[in-house]
């Protein structure tokens, strides 16, 4: 059950260049938060659309955001300090269903779908599960939480230019583990879904992916974020990224 909450900002550091993490004190959104599910910020009176943001992670009614500065809401968002007030709506949509992915999980994140993938870790390693991470960024600039990931499990990263750890995306890792691995979850940019997708099914395994979407409502009424799915009779049926997913099975995603 999502709720509106005026969270007062705990932390607010720059990660990179674009790029910001935000701790809100939010207690009854972190009391309710489930891995990559996201809020919905309102960002000034002059962004009439609020904003929406993966829940990276929640603790003690902590909720900790990353972002990338895209357009005018996160550029206001920005300039936020410590202490100042946000008017937040979450937990929103579906998440990942961790149980789903087995004792060996892999979990991979592609550029500003690294964070989501942060609680998604955690959860499953506190379950008693092994989950090894696969970050995949443009550059050595663009490497973001990288320790924060090492702390909870083995982690692999891997760069589009070759200007850090591995050249190369995050596929060519998956290949070499999914011989050894339970499930597969991923949130980024849709080419590099589908091409997880499509080796978790060669591989036979159980794979839910993070849709990005732009979104305008939050719940599923305004009709931005649809997007094609597979009905049970082969036919093509629409669902909203933000209320349906933004977790959807790769079986059923219409690529």
């Amino acid at each position: 059950m999502s709720i509106q909450e005026i969270c007062r900002v705990a932390e607010h550091t720059q990660l990179g260049e674009g790029l910001y993490s935000m701790t809100l004190e939010a207690p009854g959104i972190a009391a309710a938060a489930q891995c990559g599910q996201f809020v919905h910020i309102a960002c000034g009176a002059g962004n009439l659309l609020r904003r929406p943001i993966s829940i990276c992670t929640w603790q003690e009614g902590l909720v900790r955001l990353v972002y990338q500065v895209k357009g005018e809401g996160t550029k206001w968002l920005r300039t936020r300090r410590v202490g100042d007030a946000l008017d937040v709506l979450g937990p929103l949509g579906h998440g990942f269903d961790i149980a789903a992915l087995g004792a060996k999980p892999v979990l991979i994140g592609g550029g500003i779908g690294v964070p989501p993938m942060l609680a998604c870790a955690q959860r499953a390693a506190g379950t008693g599960a092994s989950p090894r991470a696969v970050l995949g960024f443009r550059s050595k600039a663009a490497v973001i939480l990288e320790g924060d990931f090492r702390a909870v499990c083995p982690t692999f990263v891997t760069t589009d230019d070759g200007s850090y750890a591995r050249g190369g995306f995050v596929t060519d890792v998956l290949r070499e583990l999914a011989a050894d691995a339970t499930g597969v979850a991923a949130c980024g940019p849709r080419p590099m879904l589908r091409a997880v997708a499509a080796i978790a099914g060669e591989a036979s395994l159980p794979c839910y992916v993070s849709m990005e979407e732009r979104m305008g409502c939050g719940i599923g009424a305004c009709l931005v974020c649809a997007c094609a799915l597979k009905a049970a009779d082969g036919e093509t049926r629409y669902g909203h990224v933000c209320k349906d997913g933004p977790v959807f099975n790769a079986e059923e995603v219409m690529w």
